[in-house]
């Protein structure tokens, strides 16, 4: 998961409030815990937070923003602090996305999400440019100072190693959550380090 960035949007009217995106934001996480994705409405949310939908529709357009917001938060508020240890920081990583997409909110909301973004191609590339691609910008200045110190190839594919480590954490989270968790994560990560070290092909 990544995933998207957990800031939430900008909407008009009054300036926002930072306490009340908060309160909203751990509503819908409880709510889609407890009833599920398609549960999971603007006014639903709005009664467990004790606010009016209007609060909400002008910080977010709908249902699905909010839910991402609410959920891809959980991995992208801080990426992991580079520790000068190539294997160590990809550990860190894949441990990272395998806790935020495993979290019981994320598991009930990102089937929802994937069969919405069948039908909305639009909103997914909206997804990737606030949230994906920032994390592969992080990901490739930890390859590149990885690089530097000769732990990585200077021209290993940075895209498919975050296609790798985001499919993998992804599919495991939905399918085990977190069983047997350590195990899943260090060979992640071996497999995230091998091909850290391999150049791109031409």
């Amino acid at each position: 998961m990544t995933a998207a960035t957990g800031t939430t949007r900008p909407g008009p009217g009054r300036p926002r409030d930072p306490q009340l995106d908060a309160l909203v934001l751990t509503a819908t996480q409880e709510l889609l815990v407890r009833d599920g994705y398609q549960a999971t409405t603007i006014a639903a949310v709005a009664r467990r937070a004790g606010v009016v939908t209007t609060s909400i529709y002008r910080r977010w357009p709908g249902k699905r923003a909010l839910v991402e917001d609410a959920i891809f938060a959980l991995d992208t508020e801080n990426h992991p602090v580079p520790s000068g240890d190539l294997r160590a920081d990809l550990l860190a990583w894949t441990r990272l996305f395998l806790n935020a997409a495993a979290h019981p909110a994320a598991r009930s909301a990102i089937p929802g999400l994937l069969s919405e973004y069948h039908d909305d191609r639009e909103s997914y590339r909206r997804l990737l440019d606030g949230g994906e691609r920032p994390t592969i910008q992080a990901l490739r200045e930890l390859l590149m100072a990885a690089a530097e110190s000769g732990q990585a190839a200077r021209a290993c594919d940075v895209e498919a190693i975050f296609e790798f480590l985001r499919g993998a954490t992804l599919m495991r989270a939905l399918t085990h959550g977190t069983e047997d968790a350590d195990h899943f994560s260090r060979r992640i990560a071996d497999a995230l380090h091998a091909v850290a070290q391999t150049p791109t092909s031409e």
